[in-house]
């Protein structure tokens, strides 16, 4: 079973997201600012993040780049989620190393295909129960 970490601090997306995965099979973990996500994510190890740009205590760029830091989560895959859609955001996600970007609101059936592109790529599958 694939396990996903939403790092999100907004707790109506973060339910919407949370609620919709589950549904889907998939086990889900949560992180309510950028900090605590890459403390989970060393810890948890889970097999994708879904890292929203805009966090309290450490932004998701900023998380995404501490991730891509450490040994343990360098190649952990990472999806950027942000409202802020223009080629300058899509291109600060990737320049801090997100694999994939997906604008707000989430289309869901896009962010699954995108988790199992994403994830095909680090030769993984995207499996739920």
């Amino acid at each position: 079973m694939t396990r996903i970490l939403i790092a999100e601090d907004n707790e109506d997306n973060f339910n919407m997201l949370s609620r919709r995965l589950t549904r889907q099979g998939f086990e889900v973990m949560g992180a309510h600012n950028g900090q605590k996500a890459v403390e989970m994510a060393i810890a948890e190890q889970p097999d994708v993040v879904l890292m929203d740009i805009s966090m309290p205590v450490m932004s998701g760029l900023d998380a995404t780049r501490a991730l891509r830091d450490d040994p343990q989560t360098r190649s952990l895959p990472i999806i950027a989620l942000t409202a802020h859609v223009g080629k300058k955001d899509r291109d600060s996600c990737f320049d801090a190393g997100c694999d994939a970007f997906e604008g707000k609101p989430v289309d869901f059936q896009n962010l699954i295909e995108t988790m199992a592109n994403v994830l095909a790529i680090k030769g993984k599958q995207l499996v739920s129960s």
